[in-house]
């Protein structure tokens, strides 16, 4: 017989890095992004922060970077909504390694429904150490039934 599922929590989301004409910024904007997600652990306590659940797209203008590289990022949690102020802490730890424009999350809960957390840098990018703010938006799917 079928155990029944536990409570599961998507969460999602992407980091924009720089676009720029300079080409030294984005090259050292570029390897300390990737630097800072492969220094992440396999091996992580929950709630869990690893560098697989990232994904870095090449250099190739073909191949998705055409001005802005876009860091994308999944994971499932067994109900990661009540452990949120430790990932956040986590996501942000390593949001203050990197250089970006903006960065977003969203969480998908059963109980609570859709979140959506929104970093944007003070300037024209994030460099590392600097200070961050975020912004959280709340949405809730309400569904109804169409009866025909």
């Amino acid at each position: 017989m079928a155990q029944p599922m536990d409570q599961e929590t998507i969460v999602y989301g992407i980091i924009k890095d720089v676009p720029s004409n300079d080409q030294q910024l984005l090259i050292r904007s570029r390897l300390t992004n990737c630097d800072a997600i492969l220094e992440l652990n396999e091996i992580d306590s929950f709630p869990y922060m690893t560098s697989s659940m990232f994904s870095i797209p090449s250099e190739d203008l073909e191949q998705g970077t055409y001005q802005t590289q876009v860091i994308h990022f999944a994971a499932s949690y067994q109900a990661v909504e009540y452990h949120w102020e430790e990932w956040m802490a986590k996501f942000e730890a390593l949001l203050k390694q990197m250089y970006w424009v903006s960065a977003t999350v969203h969480l998908e809960t059963e109980l609570s429904g859709k979140h959506t957390f929104i970093w944007e840098s003070a300037g024209s990018y994030h460099s590392p150490s600097e200070e961050l703010s975020v912004r959280c938006e709340w949405e809730q799917e309400v569904a109804f039934k169409v009866n025909r």
